[in-house]
């Protein structure tokens, strides 16, 4: 079958094409592979299992549509299963990590150089300038 295995049905570890139907019938083609919440990595194609779409899907058959509410969209159909070809990775949960390690830093220097520009007391005021030095790690 030329590399891939057609399936019928939607599993973990499954290579899934859907079709995101709106409200007004427009569909929008979508294609990822099932993977365990610890490898999800949407970005990269990888959708955890846990999440809305793959547990309204998860167990379905080629050819169902499937209520689903997500914004504008109000069905999805499944297009084709296939078997995964390519191996989820292993560190997305630590570079999640780092991504949210990254924002909460920065968000706490953004903080601090508001507070140190709008500060002001009988002592004298903050320096927003100095804030330049923090590390960045």
């Amino acid at each position: 079958m030329s590399g891939h295995e057609a399936l019928r049905q939607v599993d973990m570890g499954t290579h899934v094409e859907v079709e995101l139907i709106d409200q007004q019938d427009s569909a929008e083609l979508l294609a990822f592979d099932i993977v365990s919440d610890e490898s999800a990595d949407f970005e990269h194609g990888f959708l955890g299992a846990g999440t809305p779409l793959a547990q309204a899907i998860l167990g379905q058959l080629v050819g169902s549509v499937i209520p689903y509410r997500m914004g504008d969209v109000s069905r999805v159909r499944i297009v084709s299963v296939d078997r995964s070809q390519i191996i989820a990775p292993t560190d997305a949960a630590e570079r999640r990590q780092a991504a949210l390690k990254k924002a909460r830093d920065q968000a706490e220097r953004t903080s601090a150089e508001i507070f140190a520009a709008s500060y002001s007391s009988k002592w004298g005021d903050y320096d927003p300038a100095g804030i330049a030095d923090w590390s960045e790690e």
